[in-house]
This record gives structure tokens, sequence and C-alpha cells, in this order.
């Protein structure tokens, strides 16, 4: 079954990547949520999409005392999504006043979720592949995939190679070759960002393993009608 993943949470119904977002999407019935993690300058991760706030401070140069109430921590963000899997992405873009080539985030969160249980409730996702890289050797029981925007020709062979469980590509160049490509090597297809309800429909009957999304509620319906 297509697993729904609500995309920074609820995020259409509440302000993306806090807790009423996440909190919204169990409440909708979402398998998973979607979110995102940065540094703050005194070392602890919180979740934002961006590196800078709409004001533009970045991130990395403020405390999480200084942060606007909206951004919870790492962990404040997983008690929300109790009864739901995480899909936690690593921002480490290399056009970011945060990026960090030596993957500080992916030891800080390796050392953070290594006191939670089940492991199998993680999936840790990045669009650095050498980030993906070091969380698979700092969490080998934890699921790793690849993010992707246009992907690469060679992105399942090397997701699959490294030892990731999943590739992430983005909808709008998903085909149903790269599912059947994906899952006959074992990967897991999660793609992102879906909320048109037809669309929907043709990833579930290509058998997509989930879809991200910003409605999980009109996604859920959907996968309801699919079902009948």
């Amino acid at each position: 079954m297509t697993r729904i993943i609500a995309h920074r949470g609820a995020s259409r119904a509440e302000r993306e990547n806090t807790t009423a977002a996440f909190r919204r999407a169990g409440e909708m019935g979402a398998d998973g949520v979607e979110l995102d993690v940065r540094r703050t300058a005194d070392d602890h991760l919180v979740v934002h999409h961006d590196a800078v706030l709409a004001d533009g401070r970045a991130i990395r140069a403020m405390t999480t005392t200084e942060l606007p109430d909206h951004v919870p921590t790492i962990l404040e963000a997983l008690d929300a999504c109790v009864g739901m899997f995480v899909n936690i992405e690593i921002k480490n873009d290399p056009d970011d006043p945060d990026f960090d080539p030596t993957d500080w985030v992916a030891n800080r969160l390796a050392a953070d979720l290594a006191v939670l249980t089940p492991h199998s409730r993680w999936l840790i996702s990045s669009f650095r592949l050498a980030t993906v890289d070091a969380c698979r050797r700092l969490m080998p029981s934890v699921p790793t995939a690849w993010l992707v925007g246009p992907a690469p020709a060679d992105v399942i062979a090397t997701t699959a190679s490294r030892g990731h469980g999943a590739v992430h590509p983005w909808d709008r160049h998903l085909t149903f070759e790269m599912v059947r490509a994906a899952h006959a090597v074992g990967l897991a297809v999660n793609t992102w960002t879906c909320d048109d309800p037809e669309r929907m429909r043709e990833l579930i009957a290509w058998g997509v393993d989930g879809i991200c999304t910003n409605v999980p509620d009109v996604a859920l319906g959907v996968r309801r009608e699919t079902s009948r």
C-alpha cells in the first residue's frame, strides 16, 4: 500500500514544519511526516526548511532561545509525530550559509536518535549524497534515502550500490520505468511533492511506495478510493 507522507506536516492546513502541522497530520491519519533539520549557533538541531528566517537572519547564527516560538527542536518535532514514521531531511546544500562538509548534523542526529526507538520509525534523507552516505555509516539500522530533483541517469544504481533503502525523486520527473527499475533492485520509491489527486491515482497505480504531499487528507481520500 502506498504510504501518505505529510510534507512538512499538514502544511496546507497549518504553518509548515511546526508541531501544529505535525499533530494535524496525525489527526488526518497520515502514515508519515517529512521534516527538515538544521543546526543552530548553540549546536542544537531545529526544524526549519530555509537556511534563513523570513527576516533574513540565518538559523546557524542564532541560538535556540533567539528563534521564533514556532521553530521546534528536533526532539519536540518527533514528539509531535507520535504514531507516524518520520522522514528527516538533513539540509546541507553547498549554496546555503550553514553548509558543512564535515556533516556535523548527521553525527548529532545519530546521537539523538540512538536513544529513541524503534529505529524503523525514522527515515533519513538528503539531497547531498555524501550526507546520506554519512548517515548510513553512522546509523546502519536506520533506513536512508537519496533525495533528487532531476535525477541523474545512475541514480538507482548508485543509491542501491551504497546500501540505501530508497530513492526520493521529484514527482515532476518520476516515470513508471523508474519505479519499476528501483523496485527491481529492492529500492523503495517515495516521491515529492504531489498535491494533484489525478496524479496521486496514477502514482498509486504504479505502485509508488510513498507520496509526500502538502494535503495528506486529500491523498488519504484518493488512496481509499483506489482500494475499493
